[in-house]
């Protein structure tokens, strides 16, 4: 058996392969983010036959003042639960297993969306990269309070909808990278952004009223943006820090990706390009990691996981290309 489709276990779900279709949003939701037709036969068509191991859905609001765009995927409701079910039901038909991806866009709200102005950890300008022009306002103490509540409340649904776990979104720009980031989090309180234990509190705080929220034995994911790759901004070995206490709080899978560089890195175009990143954090935490990155051969991810780079493999655009990816993939590696 190749190691990329053997069995391996987050918190206690146990998946049947090591393969994942990472989030990647499809805009195919409805103008109030409700589950679509569209979006059912989407992830049908991904997960035909189970030959992938976890799929984690497209990234979903938690509140209405955090939605990023259009055709966004909604769990900030109770209402949203009947159809997240449904959704869950055509993912698990093929016995593949499923997370929901938790997320607020801060700073990179969309104005004519929410009907509000976007606010992030401070009001600061966001680097170039994030492609927006809008200076956030600073959020205060109540309202980030209300951050934390509103995660916990979205991580309940999703249990309700059947979904196998969660993700907490904490990269590509989006609110928990902009307190994580020393480029966008210039707060003074308990939220600071002079050290990672002031930068991660928003992320621990929201991984423990999900605990409460769920029970002791509901998976936790966090999609860390371990580095900015950019002057000032954050680095690996704050990402070691920030590792070692999610997985203190209870967090049982990492998924590694790019802070204000978002899904890319621009030092590097080879397959699996965050790896330097999924390896040096693999050497310091027990719980499983996950590399996603440009990885389209399969006998590049095989290596990658022989080579102790990462636990677990995101593979993204080719399967958004090609339904059957997965498929040859896996049965590539048994031959």
């Amino acid at each position: 058996m190749s190691l990329l489709g053997s069995p391996i276990t987050i918190g206690q779900v146990k998946l049947p392969n090591r393969l994942v279709l990472p989030p990647m949003a499809t805009a195919k939701s409805q103008d109030n983010g409700e589950v679509t037709e569209a979006l059912c036969e989407y992830y049908r068509e991904k997960s035909t036959g189970g030959y992938i191991g976890l799929i984690i859905t497209e990234h979903s609001f938690v509140s209405p003042e955090g939605r990023a765009s259009s055709g966004q995927l909604s769990i900030a409701k109770d209402e949203d639960i009947l159809g997240l079910k449904k959704l869950v039901k055509t993912i698990h038909h093929s016995g593949t297993k499923v997370f929901a991806q938790l997320a607020h866009a801060g700073g990179l709200a969309k104005q004519p969306l929410t009907g509000l102005e976007p606010k992030g950890p401070s009001s600061i300008a966001l680097p170039k990269a994030a492609r927006s022009t809008d200076i956030p306002q600073e959020m205060t103490y109540e309202e980030i309070q209300k951050v934390v509540i509103d995660f916990a409340s979205a991580a309940l649904r999703a249990k309700k909808a059947g979904f196998d776990g969660v993700e907490l979104h904490s990269a590509h720009g989006y609110l928990l990278n902009q307190f994580y980031s020393p480029l966008t989090n210039k707060r003074k309180d308990v939220y600071r952004g002079e050290d990672v234990e002031g930068r991660i509190r928003l992320h621990l705080e929201i991984s423990q009223a999900v605990r409460e929220a769920v029970g002791p034995d509901y998976p936790i994911a966090i999609r860390l943006g371990a580095s900015d790759h950019m002057a000032g901004g954050t680095t690996i070995e704050d990402s070691i820090i920030a590792a070692k206490e999610f997985e203190k709080a209870g967090i049982c899978l990492l998924d590694v990706s790019g802070g204000f560089s978002f899904y890319t890195n621009p030092y590097s175009k080879e397959q699996g390009y965050f790896s330097e990143l999924t390896e040096a954090l693999k050497r310091e935490v027990d719980i499983p990691v996950l590399l996603t990155g440009g990885i389209v051969d399969a006998s590049v991810a095989e290596n990658l996981l022989l080579e102790k780079k990462a636990d677990m493999i995101g593979v993204g655009r080719a399967i958004l290309k090609d339904s059957a990816w997965a498929k040859r993939a896996i049965l590539s590696l048994q031959e």
